[in-house]
C-alpha cells in the first residue's frame, strides 16, 4: 500500500489570495492529502438555515486542482453560538455542577438529543453537496472526542438518560439493587427515578454506580457517533474516520470504530511527555524533545486495532512546539521525520501534520504549524520534504502479525479509576510498561481487543490488569503462553468481588486472597533480580510459583503455559519476566540500547533512535532522532 504525508489546514483563517500558493507548496512539499472544516460550522451556516457554501466550494477547487485528496470534517465540535441560543441546556457540566459554556470548544453534552440530531443535519446537509463530489477523499466525524475531559458530563440531560439507560440495563430496580449491592449503607432505591449521578457526595460513590455511569458516558459517545455515521453513509462512498487522542479513555475507542473505516489519532509526543505520562525527573529530562520512546508506538498499535481491516492514521503529528502543555519545547532535530516513519512502521496509510501555517491569533495562536506565520518555512516543513522523498523510494512497510499480543481493555481503565486501591493504580500505566517491557526487549507488539476470540500465530498473549475476562477470551487463551494479571479477573461486570475469587482461571489453581498498594518508594526485591512496587497480591494455591520475593512469597505462580504475576514489576523484574516467556515461547529477544526501539514489518526492520545520543546497532552508528532499516533477511548482523 502506498503510504502518504497529509496536513491540515484552514482557508477560512486566510486571506483568499493566499490560497493557490499554499496548495502549490503544499504539492512542492511532498503532501498528498489535506483536511478542512471540521472547525468552521459558524462559517458554513452564519445563521440558523442559511448557508454559504461558496467559500468552501472555493477552497476545495483550489486544493484539488493543486493536486491534493481533501478530508472534510464535520464541523459538530464547534457549535456557533446561534445553536447555544437554541439550546441553551446543550453544555456539559462538571462534576462539580458548573456550566462548560461557550467561548472554545467541545461546548456539548454527548446526551443533549436536541443537539445530536442538529448535528446529524448538517451531516445530512453536507453530504447532500459533497458526499459524491470526487475530490473529497475521505470525511472525519467531529474531532477528538474526550479531549478537554468532556465525555464524562453532570448535565440534568445527562442525569435523565442515565435513568433511562439504567432501566434498560437492569429491567427492574431490585435488579439494579441487587446488582449494586445497595443493602450497604442503605442505599436501596424504590424507583430510577430516584438515582441520581455519581458526584457531589460525602464520600465515595457505590463503586458499582460510578462504573455503570462510565458505561452509560462511553455508551452516549457512541450514540452521538453513530448519528453522524447514519447521516453520512447513505451519502458518500468516501471512507470515514475519527481522530482519537493519546491517553483519553473515558469511551470505548473499539465502540466507535466499528461503525466507520479508518481509526486516526493525534500524535503530539512531547506534548504527552509533558502534560500526560507519568516518569522520573531524569526520564522527561532525557526525552524532553523527543517524546517517551512508547507513547506514540503503543498508540499506533492500538488505533490499527481500532481501524476497521487494520486501517489506521496519524491525522495530526506534532511538528514543532505545541502550546498547550505545561512546558513546551522543540523537537529535538529530526524527530519529525522519526515519528512520521515511526508511524509508517506501525503501519500508517497516511502521515498528516498539524498544521500547515501558525495561527497568528486566538487559542493555538503558539501551536507551530510546518509554516510560520509569516509564512516562512519552520523546521517541521524541512523534514517533512524529507520524508516525502523517502516515500518515492519507501521500502515495503506492509505490516506483519506480531509474535506477541497484548489485550487492552477500556472498561478495565474505568473499573481501576473507579476503584484504584492506590493512588498511583493506573490501568494505562499499567499495559504501557508491559508494553515497555516488550520493546526494550525489541519485540514488535500487536494490541488486541478484549473481544478476541482466536490468538491463533501468536507465541506469547499478556493480559495485564483486565477486570473481567470475557468468556471467549478465557477459551481463546487456551493451549496458549500468556501471561495474566496482575489484577486480572479479579471483579464482576458491576464492580465486586466474585465467587470463586479471580484469577479463576479454568484448570489453574492460583487465587489472589489479598491485595497490598505500596506507596511510591517501597519496594520489594525478588530474586534473582529486580524488585516489586505499587501493587502486590498473596497468591495460593497448587500451581508452581516461578518467582517469588525475598521472603518466599510467590510473585508469579505457572502451571503449564499459563501464568499468573501477582504483582508490579519493576524494569529489572519486566526483563527477567519477558525473557522467561519469550525463551518459553520459542521468540528471540534482542535487548536494546537505552532510547532504541525496533519494529518489524513483513520485509523490513526498522529502529529508531529516541536517545539524545547516537548509539551503535547492528553494525550501524544511528544518530540522535535516527532512522535506518534493513531487509529482514540481514537483521541478524553482528
Amino acid at each position: 500500500m502506498k503510504r502518504s504525508l497529509g496536513v491540515c489546514y484552514y482557508p477560512e483563517h486566510w486571506p483568499r489570495p493566499m490560497w493557490e500558493q499554499d496548495a502549490a507548496d503544499m504539492v512542492a512539499t511532498g503532501i498528498s492529502w489535506v483536511r478542512i472544516g471540521e472547525f468552521a460550522w459558524s462559517r458554513i451556516e452564519p445563521v440558523p438555515g442559511q448557508y454559504d457554501f461558496d467559500w468552501l466550494d472555493d477552497a476545495i477547487a483550489v486544493l484539488s486542482d493543486a493536486g491534493l485528496k481533501v478530508i472534510l470534517g464535520t464541523p459538530t465540535c464547534t457549535p456557533p453560538v446561534w445553536m447555544t441560543e437554541r439550546f441553551p441546556d446543550m453544555f456539559a457540566r462538571d462534576a462539580q455542577g458548573h456550566v462548560r459554556g461557550f467561548g472554545s470548544r467541545r461546548h456539548y453534552c454527548f446526551s443533549h438529543s436536541g443537539y445530536r440530531e442538529a448535528a446529524a443535519e448538517i451531516c445530512r446537509i453536507l453530504g447532500d453537496r459533497y458526499g459524491r463530489d470526487p475530490r473529497i477523499h475521505a470525511w472525519q466525524i467531529d474531532n477528538e472526542y474526550g479531549c478537554h475531559d468532556t465525555i464524562l458530563s453532570w448535565s440534568d440531560t445527562a442525569h435523565e438518560a442515565f435513568q433511562t439507560w439504567l432501566a434498560n440495563r437492569y429491567g427492574t430496580i431490585d435488579a439494579l439493587n441487587t446488582a449494586w449491592g445497595n443493602v450497604f449503607w442503605s442505599m436501596e432505591y424504590s424507583s430510577f427515578e430516584q438515582i441520581g449521578l455519581p458526584n457531589l457526595m460525602v464520600t465515595q460513590p457505590n463503586p458499582s454506580h460510578e462504573l455503570a455511569f462510565r458505561r452509560f458516558s462511553s455508551d452516549q459517545v457512541v450514540r452521538w457517533h453513530e448519528a453522524q455515521v447514519a447521516a453520512l453513509r447513505p451519502r458518500t462512498d468516501a471512507p470515514l474516520v475519527h481522530n482519537y487522542m493519546g491517553r483519553v479513555l473515558d469511551f470505548d475507542h473499539f465502540e466507535v470504530g466499528s461503525s466507520i473505516d479508518i481509526a486516526s489519532w493525534d500524535s503530539y509526543p512531547i506534548g504527552f511527555l509533558s502534560d500526560r505520562l507519568e516518569g522520573t525527573p531524569e526520564h522527561k529530562a532525557r526525552y524532553l524533545r523527543q517524546g517517551d520512546p512508547d507513547m506514540q508506538a503503543f498508540h499506533h498499535d492500538l488505533y490499527r486495532a481500532v481501524g476497521n481491516d487494520n486501517r489506521w492514521w496519524v491525522m495530526e503529528q506534532q511538528p514543532g512546539p505545541v502550546n498547550w502543555a505545561p512546558y513546551n519545547p522543540a523537537p529535538l532535530p529530526g524527530m519529525v521525520r522519526l515519528w512520521s516513519w515511526e508511524a509508517f512502521a506501525h503501519g500508517a496509510e497516511v502521515v498528516s501534520y498539524f498544521r500547515w501555517r501558525q495561527a497568528p491569533f486566538a487559542q493555538e495562536q503558539m501551536h507551530a504549524g510546518l509554516r510560520r506565520p509569516d509564512n516562512a518555512p519552520a523546521p517541521g516543513q524541512h523534514e517533512a520534504e524529507t520524508v516525502a522523498c523517502e516515500l518515492a523510494e519507501m521500502p515495503d512497510t506492509d505490516i506483519a502479525q506480531a509474535p506477541v499480543a497484548l489485550v487492552f481493555d477500556y472498561p478495565s481503565e474505568w473499573a481501576w479509576s473507579t476503584l484504584p486501591q492506590g493512588a498511583d493504580f493506573s490501568y494505562f500505566r499499567l499495559v504501557l510498561d508491559t508494553y515497555r517491557a516488550l520493546r526494550r526487549q525489541g519485540l514488535s507488539v500487536d494490541i488486541l481487543p478484549s473481544d478476541t476470540t482466536s490468538l491463533a500465530g501468536y507465541a506469547l498473549v499478556l493480559i495485564p490488569g483486565m477486570a473481567s475476562v470475557p468468556a471467549p477470551l478465557m477459551a481463546a487463551i487456551k493451549g496458549q503462553t500468556v501471561l495474566l494479571g496482575p489484577r486480572t479477573n479479579a471483579v464482576t461486570d458491576e464492580l465486586c468481588i466474585p465467587q470463586p475469587m479471580g484469577p479463576a482461571i479454568p484448570g489453574f489453581d492460583v487465587t489472589a486472597t489479598r491485595v497490598e498498594s505500596l506507596p511510591p518508594g517501597i519496594r520489594r526485591p525478588v530474586a534473582p533480580g529486580g524488585a516489586v512496587l505499587r501493587w502486590v497480591e498473596t497468591l495460593e494455591g497448587s500451581a508452581n510459583v516461578s518467582l517469588a520475593d525475598a521472603t518466599g512469597a510467590p510473585m508469579l505462580m505457572s502451571d503449564g503455559q499459563t501464568h499468573y504475576l501477582g504483582a508490579w514489576p519493576d524494569d529489572a523484574l519486566w526483563s527477567e519476566i519477558v525473557t522467561r516467556l519469550a525463551g518459553e515461547a520459542g521468540i528471540e529477544v534482542t535487548p536494546l540500547p537505552e532510547g532504541l526501539r525496533l519494529r518489524d514489518t513483513q520485509h523490513h526492520r526498522f529502529a529508531f533512535n529516541y536517545g539524545p545520543e547516537p548509539v551503535v546497532f547492528n553494525g550501524e552508528t544511528i544518530p540522535a532522532a535516527g532512522v535506518v532499516w534493513w531487509p529482514r533477511q540481514t537483521t541478524e548482523r553482528a
